[in-house]
Formats: structure tokens, sequence, C-alpha cells
């Protein structure tokens, strides 16, 4: 499994969790998280499993994540495993909005299904940090999306 985690990240948070999930995912193959900045975050060569994140702005998306969404070649996109997470305050979600929610609606609308439904990790205050147990967290999280496509990947074996 080759992934390919593509992160915005303001003050470190989001990077930080981005890292920690490649990390993990390195157990089953190879895994990296590179900047939406950096030329290498749309060479999708070879990749299996896209992971998008970044924190929730203002409801959405950061705006270069969601020009990435938004000019992306959909059939590039379309044989990828996805997954979005964000970084937001930890009130109820109809109070901060979530970045990984538009992203996964996003994706929806361009008839990309992703794998797993949009996960949300939390900070304290704008800056960060990041809340206790939120690294762990992520790291369960990319556990769980590594399980849900060998599960999918099993499933297509047997037919």
């Amino acid at each position: 499994m080759n992934t390919l985690v593509v992160y915005d990240s303001q003050f470190g948070n989001t990077q930080r969790l981005a890292n920690a999930i490649a990390q993990t995912l390195r157990e089953y193959g190879a895994a990296r998280a590179v900047s939406v900045n950096q030329p290498e975050s749309t060479e999708l060569e070879g990749v299996d499993m896209l992971i998008l994140g970044c924190p929730t702005q203002g409801w959405r998306p950061t705006p270069a994540i969601a020009s990435l969404l938004e000019n992306i070649a959909t059939e590039s996109w379309r044989d990828l495993k996805i997954a979005c997470f964000d970084t937001r305050f930890h009130k109820p979600r109809w109070l901060t909005g979530s970045a990984a929610v538009r992203m996964a609606h996003a994706l929806q609308l361009m008839g990309i299904a992703p794998i797993m439904p949009p996960e949300s990790f939390f900070v304290t205050e704008s800056h960060g940090p990041l809340a206790s147990g939120e690294e762990a967290r992520a790291v369960r999280w990319a556990q769980q999306l590594h399980e849900k496509v060998a599960e999918s990947h099993t499933l297509l074996l047997a037919r």
C-alpha cells in the first residue's frame, strides 16, 4: 500500500497529525506526508490511498486544500482510497464546522466516496496545542484506515 497524506497546517498541529498518520501507515507500506504547497502533493503515480487534512477555518477547509479539490482531474482520483481529517475546536460541529466534512462532501459531488467518514481531531486554542490524546487517536484512525482498505481488498479478491 502506497499512501500519500496531503495536509495544510497553519500552526503545526495538522502537520503533526499528518506525520503521525503517515508514520503509522509505513508499517503497511510506503507512506509520506507532504504539504499541499509542495509540488509532490499532486503526484499520484503509484499512490493507492490519499488522505487529505487541514484545519477548519470559518467552517471550511483552508483555501489551499479547497483549491486542490477544485482543480483536480477527477478521473485521476477515482481509483484511489481517500479519507479526510481536520483539526478544530472540541465543540459541537454545528458551532465550529468541519473542514473534513466539507472535503468529503466535495469528493462525493465528484462521484468519489471516501472509504471512512471524515474525522476531526481537536485543538485547545487556535494556535494549538492538540488536545490531550489526539495524536494517539490519529494513530488509531490510521490503523482503522488500513484495516478498511485491507478488508475491501480481501473482498475484491474473493469475487
